[in-house]
């Protein structure tokens, strides 16, 4: 067709998105569809074992999922996100899969790469995921198997993920930093960075358990690096601490700490998404479990999730002295990963203020005053009050990208 008769705009640059964005409409979703794993990281905060009965009878039907998809459409979502636990381990992954595709929805998939098969590479060439993102837990057999503790997953991995990048599917890829796997970090992201030149991400930040399993929480708590350790090896990455200091000044964003309002949420939770458990819970973001936060889909419809329970949950207030003085009044809060929700899974209260993302915070302000300062750039910002966060973790659609 000439080009007189049509052009082309990137989707991120599309006017209607600035429409959007001054309203409430749930653009995207997150359906967990299994709690289920083929691997038993040390890390991970949602994982069940393969073989998990109980766990796979809870999940949701075919049906099921059909129906509140379709509800998501009707309310205007767009995307969809498959995650779990892993969500190739369920049976009907592929009905699952091209369910949502037929509701006209974009999908992606995390996935650890290990069950990948031809089938799946097939799948995926005649409905093309928007993109696959596969977590390398190492480069070496010796440290991913470490931190899946799982005989033979490295190799399972490996060919997995060769299916999809020879296949030519889409996939990013990403990294938790952990103790298990810090020393190999380097290497993880050169090869990260070679085989998806155009994305890569890590995160030092590890959950607690959603489940709030005792046992397997003290190995979470085993896995994280001190404050110090973050900040070293954010600040030897550097692509990533290029994107950092370049975008200082976005990430440091003014905050009125004499303001009256008490609320609690700040972020994006309930604003354009929301995430579905494998047992049909709706929660405004994947971390937020507190018991009236969340709301059973089996019972009630996604309309009276999205218009009643998430401005009711936003619009909490707390009254503790220590969370408003420390937390809600602090410069430096969108420098750690204080959330509610991530504030729920360390104390079981939503404004409790936790040491371990308080030093965080102050460990990071202090390397990127002291970097900026010998630049000469945007170390002023650092005096001034933010409502930006940093791209640790899942990364927020109001901040800008780090590499």
């Amino acid at each position: 067709m000439s080009g007189d008769y049509c052009n082309l705009t990137k989707l991120r640059e599309f006017p209607l998105w600035e429409k959007i964005d001054q309203k409430r409409i749930p653009l995207s979703f997150e359906l967990e569809i299994t709690a289920r794993c083929n691997n038993e990281c040390r890390h991970c905060y949602i994982n069940l074992n393969a073989g998990d009965k109980a766990a796979r009878e809870m999940e949701l039907t075919l049906d099921e999922i059909g129906h509140i998809a379709g509800q998501a459409v009707k309310l205007g979502s767009l995307w969809c996100l498959l995650t779990g636990g892993e969500p190739l381990l369920r049976d009907d992954f592929k009905d699952i899969y091209i369910l949502l595709k037929r509701k006209g929805l974009l999908v992606s998939l995390f996935t650890n790469a290990c069950l990948i098969t031809p089938d799946h590479v097939d799948l995926f060439k005649k409905y093309p995921p928007r993109d696959v993102e596969v977590t390398v837990y190492g480069v070496s057999r010796e440290t991913y198997e470490k931190v899946t503790r799982k005989p033979g997953s490295y190799a399972a991995f490996r060919r997995g993920l060769n299916l999809l990048l020879e296949n030519r599917i889409k996939v990013t890829l990403k990294a938790m930093a952990l103790r298990s796997n810090f020393r190999e970090l380097p290497a993880v992201a050169a090869f990260c960075r070679q085989h998806t030149k155009d994305f890569f991400r890590f995160d030092p930040f590890l959950h607690l358990r959603y489940d709030g399993n005792d046992s397997r929480n003290r190995e979470i708590l085993a896995e994280r690096l001190p404050s110090e350790e973050i900040v070293r090896i954010e600040q030897a990455d550097e692509k990533r601490f290029g994107a950092l200091k370049k975008n200082c000044e976005k990430f440091f964003i003014k905050r009125n700490s004499n303001s009256d309002c008490r609320h609690l949420f700040y972020c994006q939770a309930g604003k354009n998404s929301f995430t579905v458990s494998p047992d049909g819970f709706f929660r405004l973001c994947a971390s937020l479990w507190q018991s009236n936060c969340v709301y059973d889909l089996k019972k009630g419809t996604l309309a009276e999730a999205w218009n009643v329970l998430v401005p009711s949950v936003r619009s909490l207030t707390s009254s503790d002295p220590q969370f408003l003085e420390k937390c809600h009044s602090c410069p430096l809060i969108n420098l750690c990963l204080w959330c509610p929700a991530h504030a729920h899974l360390e104390s079981g209260r939503l404004d409790a203020w936790i040491d371990y993302f308080c030093q965080v915070a102050h460990a990071r302000a202090e390397m990127l005053k002291s970097k900026t300062k010998k630049q000469g750039s945007a170390s002023i910002a650092l005096k001034k009050n933010s409502k930006s966060i940093l791209n640790s973790g899942p990364r927020r659609k109001d901040t800008p990208p780090i590499s």
